[in-house]
């Protein structure tokens, strides 16, 4: 993978080393998850490895290239501007790492929120980007080994524990998280879980 090493080598002049080395958690996270079921690895990788390649400590930074790229800020990623390293990151990776994939594009604009009937991709993307091996929290080991199982039921788990981490900072939740949730659940009820 040739190309992964030369995304490698901008990313971590980019971002700095702690995430850095999510960054490549997430990337064999998604490698893994994506031999599990039967997605495109390279994609996963690039997807996985480029996810947070617009995640800007500077809010100030975030909101300069957000416009520079022409992104419409609703609400709530007025609100939170964590968000917005999604959809920035698409643009930074399509413009700055000549990532022209429509899917990897994808993965990494919804990785913070997901959306409504997300592809398989994007929910390796945002599952891996939750359950890398750097992440710590109560909890993780479990949605770890159900996401090797029932990769939709890992991403309901992890979303409810991002809307229940919202809901107790009183911060605003994002549309696309909701719509994704509650398809999310629709598509578990229509499969019989």
């Amino acid at each position: 993978m040739g190309l992964i090493n030369i995304y490698e080598d901008k990313l971590k002049n980019t971002i700095g080393n702690k995430r850095y080395n999510h960054s490549l958690g997430v990337m064999k996270t998604a490698i893994k998850l994506a031999k599990k079921y039967n997605v495109d690895k390279k994609k996963a990788a690039i997807a996985g490895l480029l996810h947070d390649c617009a995640k800007y400590k500077d809010i100030q930074l975030l909101l300069k290239r957000a416009c520079e790229f022409g992104i419409i800020l609703d609400n709530t990623m007025k609100k939170s501007p964590s968000l917005i390293h999604g959809p920035l990151g698409a643009e930074v990776a399509n413009k700055e790492y000549n990532v022209k994939d429509k899917e990897i594009l994808d993965a990494i604009r919804f990785h913070t929120t997901g959306r409504e009937n997300m592809t398989i991709l994007e929910k390796i993307v945002y599952i891996s980007d939750y359950i890398e091996p750097n992440r710590k929290f109560n909890g993780i080991e479990n949605i770890r080994y159900i996401a090797y199982r029932d990769l939709e039921q890992a991403l309901i788990l992890s979303m409810n524990n991002t809307i229940k981490y919202i809901i107790d900072r009183d911060l605003l939740i994002h549309m696309n998280t909701i719509k994704a949730r509650n398809s999310l659940i629709n598509e578990n009820k229509q499969e019989g879980n």
